[in-house]
């Protein structure tokens, strides 16, 4: 029997520049301890190699220790680690994985595939056949050659690959790298290593994706994992756990806010994130003026606890009652004004009425001597 860990899309060097930067470093760095988390697992479990079927690296030009830095992390685990370039490393001549090479940063238990073909492990009685990108986009199955590819009898073959699956996945990623569904089946390969896909997918007993070991977009698809395979013999059906590598979880919450029990219950879920918890807050619907203030308190106690909170409130209308504009005091012309704000669409008017309605509140607040 043979133990792999197949793994793929770490992604180093990825900038988060949408994020703050206070939030921005930290998931960078994530992805380093989960390279480290890898090694930990395979020294732990014992396994016969690391699989990593492609982006390595999220970009061409990397600083030299960002590079340095990454092989650094394997240190763990002393066994092979069997790599491929995929699209955003893919094997250039001017490169980040020539870059590597000239650095000598590689360690010296690194098997590295930046042209197709076999990479033999003789202890594990394993053919790698592996199909790297030479290029970002191709249009061609670069795994068509594994069909004719003859191995040596009794040894386990094991394919590794960077694309789509055609027809599996969204119809917006199968345009490059395409890869045929039935090539396990079609190669005769005891097990088919996929990178590309973010998430953790099992496209057949043979065939999957291990997605991204630190997740990196709001979608529940499975990211923050690793496949352990472990296999009996040529032929076998592989024995396929995912193992948890994360350190972020990224959460999408949406939500519709129309009575004072609606920000309750979100300010009770929000109460319950974690400091590992990246989230996208979209919120939608009306909400007066206490409810604003509720809000924003919910909102601001998250975001000292999350590691991320970002909001999206531009659907959320701030929409003062009766009550709310005889409270500030704004008579005559002020009410006048904060009424057509409140009835108004658009963005500019929002902004505006929460601006005038927070002026007034703060100016009410001073003269009687209380807090908002």
């Amino acid at each position: 029997m043979i133990r792999l860990l197949h793994t793929a899309d770490w992604q180093i060097g990825r900038q988060y520049g949408s994020f703050d930067a206070d939030d921005a470093v930290p998931l960078a760095e994530a992805r380093f301890a989960a390279v480290e988390r890898l090694a930990q697992l395979a020294s732990a479990e014992q396994v016969d190699a690391v699989i990593v079927a492609g982006d390595v690296f999220d970009a061409q030009a990397l600083a030299p220790r960002t590079i340095r830095r990454l092989f650094n992390a394997l240190a763990a685990y002393a066994g092979p680690w069997v790599m491929i370039p995929g699209n955003h490393d893919a094997a250039l001549a001017d490169g980040v994985w020539q870059q590597a090479l000239r650095l000598g940063a590689a360690p010296a238990n690194l098997h590295l595939a930046l042209a197709p073909g076999v990479i033999e492990l003789a202890p594990a009685r394993l053919a790698l056949l592996c199909a790297p990108l030479t290029q970002r986009h191709t249009h061609g199955d670069l795994t068509d050659w594994f069909d004719g590819c003859e191995t040596a009898a009794g040894w386990l073959r094991v394919g590794i690959a960077h694309g789509a699956l055609q027809g599996l996945l969204a119809e917006d990623i199968d345009a490059a790298n395409p890869i045929a569904p039935d090539r396990a089946a079609r190669a005769r390969l005891d097990y088919l290593a996929l990178g590309d896909w973010h998430g953790c997918k099992r496209i057949d007993e043979r065939t999957w994706y291990s997605g991204t070991p630190e997740p990196d977009r709001f979608k529940d698809n499975g990211a923050g994992q690793c496949l352990l395979v472990e296999i009996d013999g040529p032929g076998a059906v592989p024995r396929v756990t995912p193992r948890a590598t994360a350190t972020y979880r990224w959460r999408q919450i949406e939500q519709r806010i129309d009575v004072a029990s609606d920000i309750e219950q979100l300010a009770a879920q929000l109460q319950q994130a974690q400091a590992s918890d990246v989230i996208a807050l979209r919120l939608t619907g009306d909400v007066d003026l206490a409810g604003q203030t509720r809000l924003l308190a919910a909102l601001g106690a998250a975001e000292a606890r999350v590691r991320s909170l970002r909001r999206d409130l531009s659907a959320l209308r701030l929409r003062p009652t009766a009550d709310d504009i005889a409270a500030l005091q704004a008579d005559g012309y002020l009410g006048s004004v904060i009424t057509e704000l409140r009835d108004a669409d658009g963005p500019a008017a929002q902004e505006a009425l929460a601006i005038l309605t927070t002026l007034l509140a703060e100016r009410r607040h001073a003269a009687d001597g209380t807090t908002a």
